[in-house]
């Protein structure tokens, strides 16, 4: 059975690959975005997914042409600040382009997941999430995007529909680069995820940051049990020792 899969900011960085491995593997993928790529492995929609208006309506023409079984919420932005240079509305586009598609894109897709009884919902977070200097506004949009996968894993857990979040390490992209010139400190390891001298363990070990992920258990077995639905929880998968990456690079900070 083909499966059709929706992956939001596909026109670059890690969307537009994620689109090409979907593609590669036979399944027929839709990239909403606002910049046209120069070749997409799949059906492109041009949209700008900062105008909620603009979004709702590409999604309500997506749903009435296709049938969706998956969802990647890869679209984002990031607006490097420290504290006090931070404006309000600066956190407030942040907040609204990582986190404002999300909704209506896994929305549009429930009904047909939830009939077939089979869906995937993956939401793309970020190893800076416990916190960094520079990016307070993304690492707060993208904690609350955490968030939203977990409370769409147990809202879900009954139905056939998985839900995670997965936080990639380091990856060179378009708006990384625009946002860290070579030699900056947000190139250093010691910007990645969190100043070295709040990092470092006792022990001393290098945390895999690559692994960082949020996991919702959906077994069905759990489900039967007295009251299982309602524990079911999601869980971060978080290092337990916090160290510098053990090598430097970009932090993902995904295109719109």
């Amino acid at each position: 059975m083909s499966r059709t899969f929706l992956v939001t900011g596909a026109s670059k960085g890690i969307s537009l690959a994620l689109s090409a491995q979907l593609a590669a593997a036979g399944y027929p993928v839709l990239g909403p975005a606002r910049t046209t790529p120069h070749d997409f492995p799949g059906t492109f929609i041009p949209v700008d997914l900062s105008d909620d208006g603009a979004t709702h309506a590409a999604l309500r023409d997506i749903a009435r042409r296709f049938a969706l079984d998956g969802v990647v919420n890869d679209v984002g932005l990031a607006r490097p600040a420290s504290l006090a240079d931070v404006t309000l509305p600066a956190l407030d586009e942040v907040m609204h382009v990582n986190l404002h598609p999300a909704l209506p894109a896994a929305q549009t897709a429930l009904p047909g997941m939830k009939a077939r009884g089979w869906g995937r919902i993956v939401n793309i977070s970020s190893p800076t999430i416990p916190g960094m200097s520079q990016r307070m506004a993304y690492a707060a949009a993208k904690a609350a995007l955490v968030s939203f996968t977990r409370s769409w894993a147990l809202a879900l857990a009954n139905t056939g529909i998985t839900v995670n979040a997965v936080a990639p390490g380091p990856t060179e992209t378009e708006l990384f680069r625009a946002n860290n010139p070579p030699g900056s400190s947000g190139d250093s390891p010691q910007g990645f995820p969190l100043e070295a001298s709040a990092a470092r363990s006792a022990a001393g070990a290098k945390a895999d940051w690559s692994r960082v992920a949020v996991t919702a258990k959906t077994a069905r077995g759990a489900a039967r049990k007295p009251g299982g639905a309602a524990r079911r929880h999601a869980r971060i998968g978080l290092p337990k020792r916090l160290a510098p990456a053990p090598q430097p690079g970009p932090i993902h900070e995904p295109g719109r």
